[in-house]
């Protein structure tokens, strides 16, 4: 008996799609336990390349069972969508995708509300994607959300649906009503075969030697509890979430992986202390692709945050770290590592807890220097150019946790692992 968890550990956005790919060869099981279709990965195998959004990316492996937790928010249009798109691909869903009954649905009612609130938030919006993933949440804690499970209940789910659009001051025709109905009685007969009580078979995969992977979305630094807050996403992102999301027993949570980008980016609105404006930035952008997968956004740009990283790290109980796009940095002469965070005079023992004491953060740094060499054809730490190691040393000793896997490309088997 085995599990893992893997765990995004900065704002989101780390490349932990590709590593949940390279480590998903030895796992029967990969479940994704928060979050919706606001989570966009990509990985490339083989040289094709694959984006998911809701389905976890376990489903490259013919092998593995993939599992859509109870704790995701599932748009049943945008799913079906996808599932399409990789059954085109190749990939078999039939007795390998199981998505629990209990996960919440996200309706184009969310999608509206979603938008209407940044507009209304105005300078004070915190930057969603506008997938109708914050309503949807909102509407599972108020308890008048919809379920997967009341697909299967057309009077239910009629009498639901019209409830919700109650509950939000919106008026909604009996035509559009039915419309809305039957669309969703489509889909979920396109869903029905993979729906299930999918706690159950975890737990029992669990108890039968089986191997399992959980995969988180977002990051820590967005958890809606411990992250940068308002400015956070609507689930929780960190390690605990695993349990809460699958119906899976904390003690049965083995050991657990943090991936952390060589560098920090952000997608959306908030405090971000060591973020860059000038030209290191821009080719860091370009150089790494750093648009949003499911917005297209530009991503911001900073130097790697120890601070956060020892942070996030301890807040999950990570047992090792894999550091992602390290080949990114190639060719820029010096490097910077945030070390400490300083409110005027006054140097913080930490994260801070507010936003306003996290926006006036002034970042302190340790310079390294930086290396030329392309690192996208090596394969083990010790041909990395020495600087390369210094600078996943420095990582590695300022966050106290051992570096196990490093990411110098795109393709999945540009990882290093080390020993």
């Amino acid at each position: 008996m085995s599990s893992l968890t893997v765990l995004g550990c900065m704002w989101g956005d780390e490349a932990k799609a590709k590593i949940v790919d390279f480590l998903g060869a030895s796992a029967d099981v990969v479940v994704r336990f928060q979050g919706g279709a606001n989570a966009g990965h990509t990985i490339v195998a083989d040289g094709v390349k694959y984006v998911f959004h809701t389905v976890p990316s376990g489903i490259l492996y013919p092998g593995s069972k993939c599992v859509i937790g109870s704790g995701t928010v599932v748009d049943p249009f945008g799913l079906q969508e996808e599932m399409q798109a990789l059954m085109q691909k190749g990939i078999e869903f039939t007795g390998r995708l199981f998505i629990d009954e209990r996960a919440g649905l996200v309706l184009p009612l969310h999608k509206a509300l979603d938008s209407s609130t940044e507009e209304t938030l105005g300078k004070a919006k915190i930057g969603t994607t506008g997938k109708g993933i914050g309503p949807a949440y909102s509407d599972q804690t108020a308890r008048c959300g919809l379920r997967l499970g009341d697909l299967k209940h057309p009077g239910w789910l009629k009498e639901r649906l019209a409830s919700l659009y109650r509950y939000h001051g919106q008026e909604i025709s009996t035509r559009r009503l039915n419309a809305e109905l039957k669309a969703l009685a489509e889909v979920g007969e396109f869903l029905k075969p993979f729906a299930d009580q999918a706690d159950a078979l975890v737990r029992e995969w669990y108890l039968a030697g089986q191997s399992i992977l959980f995969e988180g979305a977002q990051g820590t630094l967005l958890d809606l509890t411990y992250g940068s807050y308002p400015f956070v996403t609507s689930s929780h992102t960190i390690s605990g979430g695993a349990s809460t999301g699958t119906g899976f027993p904390p003690r049965w949570l083995d050991r657990s992986i943090g991936v952390y980008k060589a560098y920090a980016t952000r997608v959306g609105e908030g405090p971000f202390p060591t973020e860059l404006f000038d030209a290191t930035a821009e080719r860091i952008r370009k150089t790494g692709n750093e648009y949003g997968a499911t917005t297209g956004r530009p991503r911001r740009i900073g130097w790697f945050d120890a601070v956060a990283g020892k942070y996030t790290a301890a807040l999950n109980g990570i047992d090792s770290l894999a550091v992602t796009l390290l080949d990114v940095l190639s060719g820029i002469p010096e490097l910077k590592i945030c070390t400490g965070y300083w409110l005027g005079n006054r140097k913080l023992a930490g994260w801070p807890s507010h936003p306003l004491e996290l926006a006036e953060a002034q970042p302190e740094y340790l310079a390294l220097k930086g290396w030329d060499a392309d690192l996208g054809k090596l394969r083990s730490l010790s041909r990395l150019p020495k600087n390369a190691r210094e600078y996943l040393e420095a990582i590695q000793d300022l966050l106290e946790v051992p570096v196990k896997l490093v990411s110098v490309g795109k393709d999945r088997t540009q990882t290093i692992v080390v020993k």
